[in-house]
Formats: C-alpha cells, sequence, structure tokens
C-alpha cells in the first residue's frame, strides 16, 4: 500500500492550518493551535514518507519529542503573557513596553 494519499492529505492539512494562521491572527491561543495543526500535518507526512525509508521508529519517536518541546513552550508563553498583560490579544503586545 502506497503513503502518498496520507502525504496529499496532510500537505492538504498544512495548507489548511496555514490558511487558518493566516486569517485568526487576533488570539495568541489560535495562532498557537494553528502552529500546533502545522507541526502535527508536517509529523504525520514525515512519519509516512519515513516508512518508505526504513527509518520509521527513531524519527517518529524524535518528532513526537520535538512536537511535544513545542506545545508546552507555546502553552507556558501564553500563561506568562496572560499573566502580564491580562489578554491574549496580539494587538496589545508590544516590543517596545519592558
Amino acid at each position: 500500500m502506497s503513503a502518498y494519499p496520507l502525504v496529499l492529505f496532510s500537505m492538504l492539512g498544512f495548507l489548511m492550518a496555514l490558511v487558518a494562521l493566516s486569517l485568526q491572527y487576533k488570539h495568541l491561543l489560535s495562532i498557537l493551535l494553528s502552529l500546533e495543526a502545522a507541526t502535527m500535518n508536517l509529523f504525520i507526512m514525515l512519519f509516512a514518507l519515513a516508512n518508505n525509508i526504513s527509518f520509521n521508529g527513531e524519527m517518529a519517536l524524535i518528532l513526537i519529542t520535538l512536537g511535544a518541546c513545542e506545545a508546552s513552550l507555546g502553552l507556558a508563553i501564553l500563561v506568562s503573557m496572560i499573566r502580564a498583560q491580562g489578554n491574549d490579544y496580539v494587538s496589545s503586545f508590544s516590543s517596545q513596553k519592558c
């Protein structure tokens, strides 16, 4: 069985995550969810392609570890921004404030 339909579906999902990222940029949480969807679709695509090359176990473990670290770092940033500013509106973030 070929992995190409799975790769095509994950590419479509990645593009949809990028469209959601470009359209929903009001809240930091929606940006983080769009980035997580893009990461998961890339994980699925690379895992489907790696099954054909026989790097399946090691590559899957590395990619899911990096995805979990990215998600926990994003949530930590979200919590610290909400504590500092009181909301998660992207428009209220400024690099000029200290």
